[in-house]
C-alpha cells in the first residue's frame, strides 16, 4: 500500500522548505510543528544524515470534520509533510489522506480525505 503523496524538486533544501510552506498556506493549511531530523538526531545521537524537516500541517476545518467522524483519528491525521534531500534533489511528501479512510474502514472520512487530498495534491503540484 502506498501511503505517500511525493514531488521531486530541482531545488535547494532552504529554497524547497519556503517554499512548501507558501504553497500549504496558499491551499488552506497552516503549520503548526516543525522536527529538525537532522539536528536532532546529530545532538541526541552523534549520527549526521542529509536535511531532513517534518512540517505539522494542519487545516482546522478538515481535522474538525475528520475528529467528529472519529476521536482517535488524530493518530492518522495526514499533517506530516516531509522535506528531505535526496541526493541533489529535494523530495517532498505528505501522507496520502486515503490512508484514514483504508485503516479505518469509516465511510464517513471519504468526504474528509477527498477534500484534503485536493488540497495536498493542489499544493505539490505549485512546487512543480
Amino acid at each position: 500500500m502506498s501511503y505517500a503523496r511525493s514531488v521531486r524538486l530541482d531545488a535547494d533544501f532552504d529554497t524547497a522548505v519556503t517554499a512548501v510552506r507558501q504553497a500549504l498556506a496558499e491551499h488552506g493549511f497552516g503549520v503548526l510543528t516543525e522536527i529538525d531530523v537532522k539536528a536532532t538526531l546529530l545532538a541526541k545521537l552523534g549520527h549526521d544524515m542529509e536535511d531532513y524537516l517534518i512540517l505539522g500541517a494542519c487545516n482546522p476545518a478538515l481535522a474538525r470534520r475528520a475528529l467528529e467522524a472519529d476521536r482517535s483519528i488524530g493518530l492518522l491525521l495526514p499533517c506530516n509533510v516531509v522535506v528531505r534531500r535526496d541526493g541533489d534533489r529535494t523530495v517532498v511528501q505528505a501522507l496520502d489522506p486515503d490512508t484514514m479512510v483504508t485503516l479505518t474502514g469509516l465511510p464517513g472520512l471519504r468526504p474528509v480525505a477527498a477534500d484534503a487530498t485536493a488540497r495536498l495534491d493542489a499544493a505539490l503540484a505549485s512546487l512543480t
